[in-house]
């Protein structure tokens, strides 16, 4: 009897001390892990001059990890918390794709419909034939709509903004037949926002509002900048010069619905919980959101094993499944990762536009995971503001020499060491090759854009692009304008003869 009771004692003693060990070693190992996080997070803010970020990761419906990093105002040093604000870029899609599923789950509208069912004026043509684009077209970045209509989208704070950047397609016709092909379009979830505002006879805005951010119980968040009552928003930023440079965006208004929703950390973690199945609130029928989560197969994978749902990119290799989405703003960027088969939901948002957000959410799913982070990131911004730096230096010192050069000119003409003479043959000639080379410079910088990005006019280079690229502009300008100013008058001048 003594005998099994000292068993008994000792299979408890045994079960005490496994169950003890086991949760503070799954809790060395989280440690461990957010250790790694912290170093390779500080170590791409360095190299990307990201001024602040917000990391929240939620794991089975709780969160597990939330850090800012850096500043959410670099003038004031004001740091990021989990409260401050950031506009999120693309992620946005996601939450007018939920609406739409969830206006067909209520038999308020059909995927299958035509738009134009919706929205009768818009008749969209490919090559010269009218198109029947359906709902669940513009879902997919399949409509056919080419992605450089972003440039046309007009600056706008007006309430009837969506509405004018949907019309904008009028004139544009579509760049491949709707449904053969994926062509990633942000215009496309613009058009079904306007599909939402007609449905409900509501602003979209009001309507996200009412609908989906608060039910969710998203009270920190906004849609569009216009919406904002809160001193927490981050100052977006841009690069410029190899430095992070504080940028203020023009108002897009009409792109709301796919791409200026405004949120933070802990808004974030609740809308990560209730797209891996944790809604507390049970505000939104979890059918809804796996069927958001079914992506297009009926065409091409836009990337490896990657295929575009409702609003999310769904990439599946070797069982294993992510849900995914990158957001980019001029000023700001996010990325949002899932793993809804482990319920680990990871977003990173940042003030910078930067593709180094999406390395970094990338990175800290891989570290959370116990994989490797890559670390071997390039940035394309960052590329061309380094050429576009290093041009605008070289040209400025061109720019003081020709400045120099005139300046002694005119200096001489002043003292009559140089005279007005007559236009002969040859300095006509010299005049007329002058005019042409400083032409040809101002045609080749005001079309340059187009032929380097797909047709972009300067104006959306401007917005998106570094801060050095509008230097470079004004520069050019400048620089062409002293230099022609500098051979006209050596055409028209000649040194005095000297007198014997």
């Amino acid at each position: 009897m003594k005998s099994s009771l000292r068993l008994i004692w000792m299979v408890m003693a045994v079960l005490l001390t496994v169950s003890g060990l086991t949760p503070s070693t799954a809790s060395a190992e989280a440690s461990h892990n957010i250790q790694q996080i912290e170093q390779f997070v500080k170590k791409q803010q360095e190299l990307s001059h990201i001024p602040g970020l917000s990391i929240v990761i939620v794991e089975k419906g709780k969160t597990v990890y939330q850090k800012g990093f850096g500043y959410a105002d670099l003038q004031s040093k004001k740091p990021v918390t989990a409260d401050t604000l950031f506009e999120i870029g693309s992620t946005s899609k996601a939450f007018t794709g939920l609406a739409i599923m969830q206006l067909e789950k209520e038999g308020v509208i059909q995927r299958s419909d035509d738009v134009q069912k919706y929205i009768p004026w818009l008749k969209l043509t490919y090559q010269g034939e009218p198109q029947t684009i359906t709902i669940d077209q513009f879902l997919h970045h399949t409509s056919g709509i080419p992605w450089n209509s972003l440039t046309r989208i007009p600056e706008s704070n007006a309430d009837n903004a969506l509405e004018l950047t949907v019309r904008t397609l009028l004139d544009q016709p579509l760049n491949r037949k709707p449904g053969s092909s994926f062509e990633y379009a942000t215009i496309n979830y613009d058009v079904l926002g306007l599909v939402i505002e007609r449905v409900t006879k509501t602003p979209y805005d009001v309507y996200m509002k009412q609908q989906i951010l608060e039910p969710l119980g998203m009270n920190r968040s906004f849609v569009g900048r216009h919406q904002v009552q809160s001193t927490e928003v981050a100052s977006g930023h841009k690069i410029g010069f190899m430095q992070a440079q504080p940028y203020t965006a023009p108002i897009y208004r009409g792109n709301i619905p796919a791409g200026y929703f405004i949120t933070n950390a802990n808004d974030v973690a609740k809308w990560m919980n209730v797209q891996l199945g944790y809604d507390s609130n049970h505000a939104i029928d979890q059918e809804v959101i796996r069927a958001s989560h079914i992506p297009d197969q009926t065409v091409a994978p836009f990337d490896q094993h990657t295929y575009y749902a409702s609003g999310w990119g769904i990439m599946k290799e070797q069982n294993q499944r992510y849900v995914f989405h990158a957001g980019e703003n001029p000023n700001f960027t996010s990325y949002f990762i899932m793993k809804p088969d482990d319920q680990i939901g990871v977003a990173i948002m940042s003030n910078l536009n930067t593709s180094y957000t999406t390395n970094i959410g990338q990175g800290v799913m891989a570290l959370w995971e116990g994989r490797k982070a890559a670390n071997n990131h390039t940035d394309v911004y960052q590329k061309l503001d380094q050429i576009v730096s290093i041009v605008c230096i070289v040209g400025g010192g061109f720019g003081v020499m020709f400045i120099l050069s005139t300046l002694i000119l005119v200096r001489k003409m002043a003292s009559r060491q140089r005279i007005r003479t007559s236009l002969n043959v040859k300095r006509l000639l010299v005049l007329i090759l002058h005019t042409v080379i400083v032409a040809g410079v101002l045609t080749v910088t005001i079309v340059m854009p187009k032929i380097l990005f797909s047709g972009s006019p300067w104006s959306f280079v401007r917005v998106w692009g570094p801060t050095s690229f509008t230097v470079l502009l004004y520069e050019v300008f400048a620089i062409s304008i002293i230099y022609y100013v500098l051979g006209v008058l050596l055409c028209l001048t000649r040194k005095t003869k000297t007198k014997h």
